[in-house]
């Protein structure tokens, strides 16, 4: 019998057929003769404590005119399916949370999910960096305005954002003295009922925040530094920045050995570390991208590098 993976994403007729690295991965299944299913989050649910999904077949393709073709749908139990890939891109908020509680569901009845989902709801992207204090800058994540306060004031020059974005929104850089001080921190604290992060500024994100792919703990030796529009500080691509493939440096290779074994301890399989010069600022394990970038330039497949590593999960459970 052929092996199942489906995929949990966001709609797939809006994603960008150059750059959607979950379409790599559906290609890369499909050629190792997965069958594919399609869900939206809004498809998952629990019945009397089952987990199912409104899934549809899907069939894909290498073609920017005609990416993908599906089949009519129908309600499933999740655990007829080999593997799960969740792909849907944050707000990571309570509905992301529900829907990792319906994927554990049938992970206990012995679908693998990728990637883990109670490592999806421990791994703030934000703050799981923190959890290697040897490669990230000075930071303080808090929701007190006098703290924060103090923590720009010693370091004169820092970034704050929110810890449930992605793409570079509602990122702010903060200079001593900046008159939008109070209403930057009021509005992303929501006066002081949310929590936010505030890093020592960067200036190497002048040459690039690179994004660092892992699989299975394995770091793949290109990363895509994403280099700021002129006039911005965010190198990220949805606002504007450029993509440089580049080689790793040694210490991106160190930092990436820090980090490895946590990944593998927490069943994190496909991971994306943001470096910024020399220190790791994010850790991406919801959706992690820039996988047809990479291979556009150096021609590694890394979306069959992670179908291997299903695979060899899913021969020896």
């Amino acid at each position: 019998m052929g092996k199942s993976l489906g995929v949990v994403m966001d709609p797939i007729h809006a994603i960008n057929f150059n750059k959607d690295t979950t379409l790599s991965l559906l290609l890369a299944a499909q050629d190792q003769g997965y069958k594919l299913f399609y869900m939206e989050q809004s498809h998952l649910f629990l019945e009397n404590g089952n987990p199912r999904a409104e899934m549809r077949p899907l069939s894909v393709f290498d073609n920017p005119e005609k990416w993908y073709e599906l089949g009519g749908a129908s309600s499933v139990p999740l655990e007829e399916l080999d593997v799960v890939l969740m792909r849907k891109d944050p707000p990571f908020d309570a509905e992301f949370i529900y829907s990792t509680y319906i994927l554990e569901a049938a992970e206990r009845r012995g679908t693998l999910i990728v990637n883990k989902p109670q490592s999806l709801r421990d791994c703030n992207e934000k703050v799981f960096a923190t959890q290697f204090p040897q490669c990230v800058p000075p930071l303080m994540v808090s929701r007190d305005q006098k703290r924060l306060k103090n923590f720009i004031a010693e370091h004169g020059d820092v970034v704050v954002k929110p810890l449930d974005g992605m793409g570079g929104t509602s990122i702010f850089r903060i200079q001593q003295g900046d008159q939008n001080l109070n209403v930057i921190l009021e509005t992303l604290t929501s006066f002081g009922e949310e929590t936010i992060m505030a890093q020592k500024y960067l200036p190497e994100i002048k040459s690039g925040d690179k994004r660092i792919l892992l699989v299975d703990g394995k770091v793949v030796p290109y990363a895509l530094a994403r280099i700021p529009a002129s006039g911005e500080f965010r190198g990220n691509l949805a606002a504007g920045g450029q993509g440089l493939v580049q080689p790793l440096s040694d210490r991106d290779h160190w930092i990436a050995e820090q980090v490895a074994p946590t990944l593998i301890e927490k069943g994190l399989l496909f991971v994306g570390l943001d470096v910024i010069g020399d220190y790791l600022t994010e850790i991406n394990v919801t959706s992690p991208t820039c996988v047809r970038e990479i291979d556009n330039a150096q021609d590694i497949g890394i979306a069959q590098l992670l179908i291997d590593a299903i695979n060899a999960r899913l021969n020896n459970p």
